[in-house]
């Protein structure tokens, strides 16, 4: 494991939380739950942890991501929605698809009942949830069946009752079986149950405490002791979820950590209730009061993208709040509620998204050190005239010598810089020739950098020497002497072929002009890892090229060459005749039935002979 990254995990923070393992294509290929982020972790590397694919973690991690929670109950429950999310191919899939508990109640009933189900549907009912374990739903239960009493037993038993059942003689029911509840006592015990079950303690227990006062002044104290039992109860009951919503709604908490002029901004999203994923913004060089800088990145977030929450939370407070709600609710056609949360579940989660806020920020702020200490090691050990603050990697792609391109991947302070990533199509060549299409691709390059003015500290060749001197001849022809140049060549086998398990490999090599022998850098060192990095993204962005333009070229058709002839009347020409051979044999009136007379005439001249035209 590098160095970076390796200290980079030993300074995540002992709280719990979620991390998530992604290789260097950006992968998430596990992800893991944790009482204390950096303890698990550390565990990682220090061998206890056994299972298989820790084992492939020095060649397959990238980056870890954390995301932070209140509690573990909550780091549970946010593991099992980003699994089901993303599908890592390290955790386990389960084949039944199964569930959190969650209680059901329908309010259509005319006398509800609680139900535990596993899935959740728009059906009317209202659910509640979800609980991380059976024995925390059977103790919800409990506290409401012993201190609320709703019935127990399903629609068929309780219409073929015809007396109370043990659960009435132990007063846990007030058998709607039998008794007439229609004078709304049962009505006003669904509502009790469901303020409890929404974690709305404080106002239920305000209105039993009224409840309980009126009964005792009508002197019904066996009935004043039961709420009083109930208020108990309440105020016993298991810690609400702060991650997860009992309500169904789609909401965003929005968290903030500010240091001077740099800003980290984590949005939170949950859709039914639920998790989904959250969106990190960093902000570089913003000296406005944080309250506009919020409104303006609110306005341009929700301008970008189709669907809009219901709730939006703020941690800290913006100004113009009233007018974005105003403004976002005109645009999703119905009411968007943004608030500044200042106390309950909901400020609790505000808090949570500035914590993750404040933790990406320093994780960020510590990733850029490292990344700046590459770029200055990388200077040292290569004798470079110059840091290489601005590097930029080539690599050729093609297959068998067709569809051949290149790809040229830029990076800024050791951290990839996406906007100046750029493709190439090789033009000069017929067949396969790496150091011409090399040579092409740099002087394009040079040409271009010389015109704008913008000219890396250093250029990364993907090959050796012979790559090498193709790139350094098409600087000098264009007079460049001020860029450095390197070649990076990838490991060779070590003897004879053999099982992959027991094949050895020579280290990476680097080539520098003027020096005879390849440079050898240190194994799993921050500046090796930056050259293979930037290999390996111009690799992949030049591969991904490549197959599109192969995929282009093997879907093209004669028909395409024909002017008039667009993407839907070459379908629906193909659909009709099965082929361009068919099309050949058919009639001129058949062709024109499909694409019009005009068409078809150009179509009959482009694929038929003139003279069949009389």
């Amino acid at each position: 494991m590098r160095d970076d990254l390796r200290d980079r995990l030993l300074q995540f923070p002992r709280a719990p939380g979620v991390y998530l393992m992604k290789s260097t294509d950006g992968e998430i290929f596990y992800i893991g739950k944790a009482k204390d982020l950096r303890a698990r972790v550390k565990s990682y590397l220090n061998g206890v942890d056994t299972r298989a694919f820790v084992a492939l973690l020095d060649t397959l991690l990238d980056d870890v991501e954390i995301v932070l929670t209140n509690n573990e109950k909550e780091a549970l429950l946010l593991e099992d929605q980003l699994v089901k999310r993303h599908q890592p191919r390290f955790n386990v899939k389960l084949v039944d698809d199964k569930r959190f508990l969650r209680l059901r109640l329908d309010p259509r009933e005319t006398y509800p009942r609680l139900r535990v189900v596993r899935r959740f549907s728009r059906d009317g009912a209202r659910y509640f949830g979800p609980y991380h374990s059976a024995h925390a739903i059977r103790e919800t239960l409990r506290i409401v069946n012993r201190h609320f009493g709703l019935r127990t037993c399903s629609d068929r038993v309780m219409r073929s009752r015809h007396k109370p059942c043990l659960q009435h003689q132990i007063k846990r029911c007030p058998a709607p079986c039998v008794f007439d509840l229609s004078n709304g006592s049962y009505g006003d015990t669904v509502l009790d149950v469901v303020a409890f079950l929404e974690g709305r303690q404080s106002q239920l227990i305000d209105t039993l405490e009224a409840k309980m006062r009126r009964l005792a002044a009508d002197l019904l104290f066996e009935q004043a002791a039961k709420v009083r039992d109930q208020i108990k109860a309440v105020r016993r009951s298991l810690e609400r979820q702060g991650l997860v919503s009992p309500q169904a709604i789609n909401r965003d908490v929005i968290g903030i950590h500010r240091e001077g002029s740099e800003l980290e901004i984590h949005v939170m999203r949950t859709r039914d209730g639920k998790p989904v994923d959250a969106h990190r913004y960093a902000l570089t060089q913003m000296e406005a009061p944080t309250s506009e800088l919020l409104t303006d990145f609110a306005m341009q977030y929700y301008g970008d993208i189709a669907e809009i929450p219901t709730e939006i939370l703020f941690s800290t407070d913006i100004h113009w709040h009233d007018v974005l709600a105003q403004v976002l609710s005109e645009k999703a056609g119905r009411k968007v509620r943004v608030a500044i949360p200042q106390r309950g579940e909901k400020r609790t989660m505000a808090v949570l998204a500035a914590r993750n806020a404040e933790q990406t920020f320093a994780s960020s702020r510590r990733r850029a050190i490292a990344a700046q200490g590459a770029v200055l090691r990388l200077q040292r050990r290569l004798h470079l005239r110059q840091a290489p603050e601005i590097l930029e990697c080539f690599d050729i792609s093609h297959l068998g010598g067709t569809d051949i391109v290149a790809s040229a991947v830029r990076f800024e302070q050791g951290e990839p810089r996406k906007d100046g990533y750029r493709y190439y199509k090789v033009r000069s060549l017929e067949g396969q020739d790496d150091f011409a299409a090399m040579y092409e691709i740099l002087s394009r390059r040079a040409r271009r950098g010389l015109e704008e003015g913008d000219l890396p500290h250093l250029i990364v060749i993907d090959g050796g020497k012979g790559q090498l001197n193709a790139a350094r001849a098409a600087l000098e022809d264009h007079g460049i002497d001020d860029v450095d140049l390197i070649g990076l060549a990838k490991a060779r086998p070590l003897g004879p072929k053999s099982t992959i398990a027991q094949q050895e490999y020579s280290a990476e090599r680097v080539f520098v002009l003027g020096q005879k022998n390849p440079v050898v850098l240190r194994q799993d060192s921050a500046e090796l890892f930056l050259l293979t990095r930037a290999r390996d993204e111009a690799h992949r962005f030049a591969v991904g090229f490549q197959r599109k333009a192969r995929g282009r070229r093997m879907s093209h058709s004669e028909l395409d060459d024909i002017s008039g002839v667009g993407p839907k009347k070459r379908a629906a020409l193909l659909r009709t005749f099965g082929s361009v051979a068919k099309i050949r044999q058919t009639a001129l009136a058949e062709v024109a039935a499909v694409v019009g007379e005009k068409t078809a005439r150009a179509i009959w001249d482009g694929l038929v002979d003139g003279d069949k035209l009389d």
